[in-house]
């Protein structure tokens, strides 16, 4: 298995480049997430309807792997989603999610 957890972002238009480095599958969140050895990758999608709107989808190798890097990186965690915040006008959790590994 598989875990997955998706954000929906609707973000500040004028914030796009910025918004897409530190979300996209090489950028800032992903550099905290590789901290984990649990944590598989990120990806990030832009809304073709809606070009302000984007999600990202970060792999983890389970749930409880995604909760123990929040309980040990707690604070550099907040202090990068504070950093974010101007950049989206609304940020959503869309859910968790497990995927079979066939």
């Amino acid at each position: 298995m598989t875990y997955i957890i998706i954000w929906q972002y609707d973000i500040v238009p004028s914030a796009r480049d910025i918004f897409e480095r530190i979300y996209q599958g090489d950028g800032d969140w992903a550099a905290l997430f590789r901290q984990s050895a649990d944590y598989l990758s990120t990806q990030l999608l832009r809304d073709l309807a809606q070009p302000d709107r984007y999600m990202t989808l970060d792999y983890w190798r389970t749930a409880g792997a995604f909760e123990a890097f929040r309980q040990g990186y707690s604070a550099a965690y907040e202090e990068l989603d504070r950093r974010c915040a101007e950049l989206t006008v609304t940020e959503v959790l869309v859910g968790s999610f497990e995927r079979d590994d066939y």
